[in-house]
């Protein structure tokens, strides 16, 4: 099929971005309306309140106000189901619309890869990358599981994952394989369900974003037992990564901000300055990469385009090893 990321590599998706921009000449450009932007900005988050997305978004939209960036207001608006594709196929329907953003979720590439929407990344404008999230493996405080070891002995555990294919849903077939260990993956509208469900005896595990769970962990309502960086997270000082436990688990979820095919050239160039000026801004570091542990990072429109060729690629080869694809 003419979607499958097998088929792309990154002259063809540079190809396709110009020759849908070309398409949609009809669409006023910045350079044509000096005001853009002239009214208010539409956030689409492809999964539920209070996941790591959602998070993302409104502090996206709390700092562009604080540093009054932006002449108009940034909306957030949850349009949740089929593990991203009601989403992102809204966003797809919004061709040429410069009103119209979205956030890179790990369904942006998974659904596609399973044959579950008929569009994928090379179908969206890149407009830039603004951090990288690590994943924290948790319980809620009152487990028996203290260890990685406790981990191994225990069986039919149960861990939360938003979708059939998510970050989450990896790293538990990945624990599984590396470890051993009997852990059924329980899909969830949302992270928040996830986190609820934890914290009420409903299921025995989860992997959470920092900016998902990272509150709970200080408040003493769930215990990490191991993180995906590469290094330890200096918030989380004593809590060992998987690598250094010897175990093969290093991961981390890109975050980054797109726009519908089409997108005139202007507008990207005004949002790479705009999301440029957030990303190095001291209320950016508190409020979101400070606050949650997050990864610092920028990446203009061409950089993020490159990096989503390479993140499909790795997910595509992730679940080619884990059996969910053939």
């Amino acid at each position: 099929m003419g979607w499958n990321s097998n088929s792309m590599n990154r002259r063809t998706f540079a190809a396709t971005g110009i020759a849908l921009m070309a398409a949609t000449c009809g669409v006023t450009s910045v350079s044509q309306a000096a005001d853009y932007p002239a009214k208010d900005i539409h956030y689409i988050v492809a999964a539920g309140v209070g996941g790591g997305s959602d998070i993302l978004a409104r502090t996206l939209a709390k700092v562009l106000e604080q540093k009054k960036l932006l002449p108009v207001n940034v909306l957030v608006e949850n349009r949740t189901g089929g593990s991203g594709a009601i989403g992102y196929t809204y966003i797809n329907g919004q061709i040429g619309n410069p009103y119209i953003l979205g956030g890179v979720g790990v369904s942006f590439f998974t659904t596609p890869l399973l044959g579950k929407m008929p569009i994928n990344y090379t179908n969206f404008t890149p407009l830039a990358a603004i951090a990288r999230s690590p994943y924290i493996l948790a319980v809620r405080a009152e487990s028996p599981i203290k260890s990685l070891e406790d981990l191994k002995a225990a069986k039919g555990l149960k861990i939360g994952t938003v979708g059939a294919v998510s970050d989450p849903a990896l790293l538990a077939s990945m624990t599984n394989e590396q470890l051993g260990a009997d852990i059924k993956s329980i899909p969830y509208d949302g992270e928040g369900e996830v986190l609820a469900a934890v914290l009420g005896g409903h299921l025995d595990l989860l992997y959470g974003n920092p900016n998902e769970i990272l509150e709970q962990i200080k408040a003493g309502t769930v215990r990490p037992l191991a993180v995906t960086s590469p290094d330890r997270m200096s918030s989380l000082p004593d809590v060992p990564t998987f690598k250094e436990l010897g175990y093969d688990i290093t991961h981390t979820q890109l975050r980054g901000i797109i726009m519908p095919a089409g997108t005139p050239p202007d507008v990207v160039a005004y949002w790479e300055k705009v999301l440029k000026v957030v990303a190095e801004s001291p209320e950016w570091k508190a409020e979101y990469i400070g606050r949650f542990n997050e990864v610092p990072l920028y990446m203009n429109s061409a950089e993020f385009g490159e990096q989503m060729v390479e993140t499909s690629k790795r997910y595509e080869k992730m679940m080619h090893e884990l059996k969910l694809i053939k």
